[in-house]
């Protein structure tokens, strides 16, 4: 489960505008893919492009899929994207597009570990991430930390409202206006 997050545990405003959550995408030197948008801090770039790189199915709910057209039927990272949602596929959408449609938590985890191969399946931060949590199908939690506090808005862990136990932090990473913390779940 992954997210850029506020310090105090909300990854978009109530208008789901996330704004200063992702400058430190853009405040480095280094790029995170060759060619791409995305310039990190060296520290940062030490942490992310490790992580996309073992990414093999980005996992999201239905709410990021509508906010970002679901990035045009390309996962932000790996090779496959898995959505869960109560709504079909939209009608025309992206047909080559190697996404699928489930409106079940669970077995959206399942189909998304299939696809994913010996590679990691990137649960989306939010109500679905809160959800598999809830399930126990998330083995870490990774925190991009950026100093901002918004006060309300979208919540990390959703609507979760059970307590979940985590490890203490395996990785500590001081980016420049981020921190990179990962846990894993406690069983």
């Amino acid at each position: 489960m992954h997210a850029v997050v506020s310090v105090d545990g909300f990854i978009a405003d109530p208008n789901d505008e996330v704004g200063p959550l992702f400058d430190w995408y853009f405040n480095g030197g280094s790029e995170i893919v060759d060619g791409g948008p995305f310039k990190v801090s060296e520290a940062s770039l030490g942490y992310v492009r490790p992580m996309w790189e073992r990414i093999g199915v980005t996992l999201i709910g239905r709410r990021l899929f509508d906010l970002t057209n679901g990035w045009e039927g390309k996962a932000p990272a790996g090779d496959h994207m898995v959505v869960v949602t109560h709504r079909p596929r939209p009608d025309g959408w992206h047909p080559e597009a190697s996404c699928q449609f489930f409106d079940d938590v669970a077995a959206a985890v399942a189909t998304a570990k299939d696809l994913a191969g010996d590679r990691d399946v990137a649960v989306a931060a939010g109500e679905v991430g809160g959800q598999a949590l809830a399930l126990g199908l998330i083995d870490q939690v990774a925190m991009d930390v950026v100093p901002v506090v918004f006060g309300s808005g979208k919540r990390y862990f959703g609507s979760l409202d059970a307590q979940q136990l985590l490890d203490d932090p395996d990785v500590v990473i001081q980016g420049e206006r981020v921190l990179h913390l990962k846990y894993r779940v406690r069983r």
